[in-house]
């Protein structure tokens, strides 16, 4: 399975490791540079066959951190083209960008919030700040959470024409979107509150102004919490409900996560702890999902996909250890994998 090949509209992913979305902090005025050129273009080297860029900032105050990767300028996809085309010229991995505003959650910096002057004024649903010691973010009124659909199609049209293959909308983590979709965080009472179907509003005209820039040869996938694991918040059914509505909205796989919206939550955290909310999703919403969460290994990897838990493995903190955890793979599973030409000398199989 984790060898088998995958489409979604018409781009095929040679096998099922993607390498999932971690910011890098590494940027200025949220551009890429050459740390990001080596650090994406290695992984594609490994072999894997999807690569997806860090959480890149829809708009400025769209950032977690002043150093995080944004997409909001011409120059900025700019510099991403070039990662895409080395990408695209030297390996058989597709590679995707996650498209994303840290909402209530930015304008920090060693995971604490620094100063306006520092840094800028946070913006939400809602007047609740992230923690009660944080200054009360911006809430948004209507005509600025469209503002807001607005930059993410801005961005998604960047993104394509910069050569992505995928576009991640994130939704999970507690930044905006997820934001929205949390009745502990999202008290409105216009359109975009109250009810299910308003709270999940913002994420849905998302998706709509995303797919209007969007063919066949973008396929579009969206980040989501599957609980935040707080009582009347968000959950796993709400999850599954979300999920049925962003398959009507023609999403092509929802990426499975957990948790980061309600401060001191309480995650029992395990190898594959949140697989189970990939598999709940994927068989009760009948769509396809990835699995995300301490997955180290390459039978555990396997029984993922072979269990039908999910349709894609999210590699995270254990392929920044081994950016060739795909190839390696291959040799254990004695299956066939991208290797670098330059490299065959190195080439072993079982």
């Amino acid at each position: 399975m984790l060898y088998t090949p995958i489409k979604f509209r018409n781009i095929e992913l040679k096998n099922r490791w993607v390498m999932s979305p971690m910011c890098m902090y590494s940027c200025e005025n949220g551009i890429a540079n050459d740390f990001h050129f080596v650090h994406y273009g290695s992984r594609a080297q490994g072999g894997t066959g999807l690569i997806v860029v860090e959480a890149t900032g829809v708009e400025p105050r769209g950032r977690i951190t002043k150093h995080c990767m944004g997409i909001w300028s011409d120059e900025q996809a700019e510099k991403l083209q070039r990662i895409v085309n080395f990408v695209h010229e030297n390996s058989d991995s597709k590679i995707g960008i996650q498209l994303a505003h840290a909402g209530r959650k930015g304008s920090t910096w060693n995971n604490k919030q620094i100063s306006i002057e520092e840094g800028w004024e946070t913006i939400a649903p809602s007047s609740i700040p992230y923690h009660p010691s944080e200054r009360i973010p911006h809430a948004l009124s209507a005509d600025e959470v469209k503002k807001q659909v607005q930059n993410f199609k801005e961005a998604a049209k960047r993104a394509v024409k910069a050569g992505f293959d995928i576009i991640e909308i994130h939704g999970a983590h507690g930044y905006l979107i997820h934001q929205f979709l949390s009745p502990l965080s999202n008290i409105r009472t216009d359109e975009y509150g109250g009810s299910f179907e308003n709270r999940i509003r913002f994420l849905i005209e998302i998706v709509d102004a995303v797919n209007e820039v969007l063919n066949e040869n973008t396929a579009l996938f969206v980040r989501i919490s599957g609980t935040e694991y707080a009582e009347s918040g968000w959950d796993i059914e709400s999850s599954v409900a979300l999920a049925k509505v962003l398959k009507e909205h023609d999403v092509d796989l929802v990426d499975v996560s957990s948790g980061g919206n309600i401060h001191g939550a309480k995650i029992p955290v395990f190898d594959g702890y949140q697989v189970p909310f990939s598999s709940q999703i994927k068989n009760q919403a009948s769509v396809k999902t990835g699995a995300v969460g301490l997955i180290t290994q390459v039978d555990q990897a396997e029984e993922i996909l072979q269990n039908g838990d999910a349709d894609l493995v999210f590699i995270a903190r254990e392929i920044l250890r081994n950016p060739y955890i795909a190839v390696q793979g291959s040799f254990e599973m004695n299956e066939e994998c991208f290797f670098p030409h330059q490299y065959t000398r190195a080439k072993i199989s079982t």
